[in-house]
C-alpha cells in the first residue's frame, strides 16, 4: 500500500521540489504538477507529487497518519479529536450517488 505524505514546498528546481514534513526535508520529483508555489502543499507518494493540496486538506491527511500512528500504539479516545470534521455528522453520499439515490426513492413513490 502506497500513502500519501502531505508535505510543504520549501524550494523549487528543474522537475523537483524541496519539501518538509516536519523535521525531514526530501527532494520530491514533481514534473507530474502543473504549478509548485514555494509555500504551497503537495502529496507525496514514494518520493514523487501527485497532486497541490490546500492546507486544510494537509491538515486532514496529516491527523489521518497521526490517527494510524495512535492506533499503532494503542491508542484510544485521542483520535476522535483528528477527525474534528467527521465527529458529529451524518455521512454523505457523493453528488453521483446521491442523485441515483434519490431517483430511485421517487421511483419507488
Amino acid at each position: 500500500m502506497c500513502i500519501g505524505i502531505p508535505m510543504q514546498v520549501l524550494e523549487v528546481a528543474s522537475g523537483r521540489a524541496l519539501c518538509a514534513d516536519g523535521e525531514q526535508r526530501l527532494w520530491v520529483d514533481v514534473r507530474l504538477i502543473d504549478e509548485v508555489p514555494v509555500g504551497g502543499w503537495l502529496l507525496v507518494f514514494a518520493g514523487a507529487a501527485r497532486e497541490r493540496i490546500s492546507v486544510e486538506r494537509a491538515a486532514q491527511v496529516s491527523n489521518a497518519l497521526q490517527a494510524l500512528r495512535l492506533c499503532e500504539q494503542g491508542g484510544g479516545a485521542e483520535i476522535d479529536t483528528l477527525f474534528a470534521d467527521l465527529v458529529g455528522r451524518e455521512p454523505q453520499l457523493p453528488p453521483h450517488l446521491q442523485a441515483q439515490y434519490d431517483n430511485n426513492r421517487k421511483q419507488d413513490d
